[in-house]
């Protein structure tokens, strides 16, 4: 969970809000409602490349799991141990 200051913490111990806000992004409050975030460089910068990581996963994901249901739509698959070691054999000697 990300740290949580108030406005006034801010203003009053600003350096208790910065040292919080060196490891990760800090949300600071302005009436007991989220108005802004607060982070250093480095955090922002990690939380970016994180976001970024993410995405990458997720579309390789929709796309393993879009070319999956193209197979079994098109009858590309096998219901047995024996049939996929079988389709495997039959595979090898056009792959190697």
């Amino acid at each position: 969970m990300e740290p949580i200051f108030s406005m006034t913490t801010l203003q009053r111990n600003p350096n208790k809000v910065k040292e919080a806000a060196r490891g990760s992004v800090v949300r600071i409050t302005e009436q007991g409602t989220g108005a802004y975030v607060f982070c250093s460089e480095d955090a922002f910068e990690q939380r970016i490349a994180r976001e970024r990581e993410d995405a990458a996963y997720e579309a390789r994901l929709l796309d393993a799991v879009g070319r999956g249901i193209a197979d079994i739509e098109a009858g590309r698959y096998v219901t047995s141990v024996d049939e996929a070691f079988g389709r495997a054999n039959e595979m090898r000697p056009r792959l190697a």
